[in-house]
């Protein structure tokens, strides 16, 4: 099976995953050229790989949580190449990446649970609690936005444990991680051979939009 998946939950990451794992994989550095960087690099991974769009199995796209514009971006691209292509769509949380990467270490110390957890900003974390127990990572709570200090007491994975280590009252392991386009397809996969992989594409924005619809204006005195 070959998939094509995308992330812009954090940076914007795409790749091509068969069952032998990652064909090739494109990350950008930049968390503020989602939309400007995605498609070329798409069609770049296309051209390396020798493959058309229609000769993809699916589609998956991270669906956060993410900031707004970031994450719009991912999901939107994704849903138009689907719909061209004609091939299944299938959405995955974006910390599911990470809660995979540190799925290896976290058995390796012997940890029955852990968190992972992404910048979410304005002195915050996205978060969500994993069990190591099985071969993908399985939710046992979350998605949620919180302070550092509200996590649970638990060795977090992630870059928010690293912006945020002092705040933190748990260890923090692999700190530069970010979702990655590749971990996610990596996942999908699994779950889509155990039966449990979902077709629901619903940013988790876990936010208040910023931008407001302007009110009436007001009349003035007379």
């Amino acid at each position: 099976m070959l998939i094509l998946s995308l992330d812009t939950s954090a940076i914007a990451s795409a790749a091509l995953v068969n069952d032998d794992g990652v064909l090739v994989s494109f990350a950008s550095g930049d968390t503020r050229t989602h939309a400007e960087v995605l498609t070329p690099a798409v069609r770049d991974l296309l051209l390396a790989a020798g493959i058309d769009g229609t000769d993809l199995d699916a589609v998956v796209t991270g669906t956060g949580p993410g900031p707004f514009t970031g994450l719009r971006a991912g999901i939107a691209t994704a849903r138009t190449l689907a719909f061209v292509w004609n091939v299944p769509l299938f959405g995955l949380m974006s910390l599911e990446a990470i809660a995979a990467d540190a799925l290896t270490d976290a058995r390796e110390r012997g940890l029955d649970e852990y968190v992972v957890a992404t910048d979410a900003r304005r002195k915050e974390v996205y978060w969500a609690r994993y069990s190591a127990m099985g071969n993908i990572p399985k939710l046992l709570e979350g998605p949620a936005v919180a302070s550092p200090p509200e996590l649970p007491a638990l060795p977090v994975y992630g870059k928010g444990a690293g912006l945020y280590a002092d705040a933190l009252s748990a260890v923090q392991e692999f700190t530069d991680l970010q979702p990655s386009a590749s971990s996610l397809g990596v996942v999908t996969l699994e779950r889509i051979r155990n039966g449990t992989q979902s077709t629901d594409t619903t940013p988790l924005y876990l936010r208040e939009s910023d931008a407001q619809v302007p009110g009436p204006r007001k009349r003035a005195l007379s």
